[in-house]
């Protein structure tokens, strides 16, 4: 017989809290990368924002990187887009499905 535990509020047994554990290690690290992707594509919208404007105030800026950067940045927003839109297609499959 399992021993049981109290897992988030309920009593469940032994195995089912350490797979409960589990899926909320798992969750976290996918909400994490998540998480740190956005923050990555926000920071190279910044930085292309940031080329863009000392080229523009006449800095020391130079109009090939800020082309660069800029590219780097609608490709990184696009590449998310993409992302976005695959994992919304998979949550509306999921969501299709007949239990």
């Amino acid at each position: 017989m399992d021993p049981i535990r109290i897992a988030s509020g309920a009593i469940v047994p032994d195995a089912a809290a350490k797979k409960t554990q589990a899926n909320d290690a798992s969750l976290s690290r996918f909400s994490d990368a998540l998480h740190n992707a956005v923050n990555d594509v926000n920071s190279l919208q910044h930085g292309a924002d940031n080329a863009v404007l000392s080229v523009q105030t006449g800095n020391t800026g130079s109009l090939h990187e800020a082309m660069i950067a800029l590219e780097k940045a609608d490709i990184s927003f696009r590449t998310m887009l993409q992302v976005r839109n695959k994992l919304m297609e998979a949550y509306q499959e999921i969501m299709r499905m007949q239990v």
